[in-house]
């Protein structure tokens, strides 16, 4: 195969697995970034890249977002949202950061391959990605790395929802260039 070959099979898995997302689902959890004060993101390892990436889009359409972990971010507290991400949907780390913050009375969401995991079962909410990590009966429905596709697939649907929350709220194009960092 070819480099295009497998750009364009890349490409197609992550068209397939998107194209079974659940809009009323994606919806929800645009209702809640919207009804949020602050808006929390988190993950581990490369899930955890595509979460800071969301945040720093939320940042540039006017959220207040933060990433758990980076020494700026404030506490979590009632009226703030979490947004967790793990493909497998049973990351300790992940977990523990959804169950830390419910604690604190904030509400919860998690994106995930696995809509029957735990981190789903105590989210307050579920975005269910058709990108799972761990295989049922070792069907593969990728034919990349494990993990790869769930990446890929969270990344594009954050990038998503940033446009849509856009044409929610009226933002333009303009507003996020001025919100950009200008450092070079």
């Amino acid at each position: 195969m070819t480099a295009r070959d497998y750009s364009q099979l890349v490409a197609r898995e992550i068209c397939d697995a998107l194209s079974r997302t659940d809009d009323s689902q994606v919806e929800m959890l645009l209702d809640m970034a919207e009804e949020a004060r602050n808006i929390f993101v988190g993950g581990a390892g490369r899930s955890g890249l595509m979460m800071k990436a969301f945040a720093m889009r939320l940042m540039h359409i006017g959220f207040s977002s933060y990433v758990v972990g980076e020494t700026t971010t404030p506490a979590i507290g009632p009226d703030d949202l979490l947004i967790a991400a793990s493909g497998s949907g049973r990351t300790s780390m992940t977990l523990a950061l959804v169950e830390a913050a419910a604690a604190r009375g904030a509400r919860t969401a998690v994106i995930t391959g696995h809509e029957d995991s735990p981190l789903a079962s105590v989210a307050d909410h579920c975005v269910y990605l058709h990108a799972p990590v761990v295989f049922v009966n070792h069907e593969r429905p990728t034919r990349q790395p494990p993990g790869s596709l769930f990446e890929q697939c969270l990344l594009a649907q954050c990038d998503a929802m940033i446009l849509m929350l856009m044409r929610r709220r009226g933002v333009p194009e303009d507003f996020i260039r001025r919100r950009h960092t200008k450092f070079e």
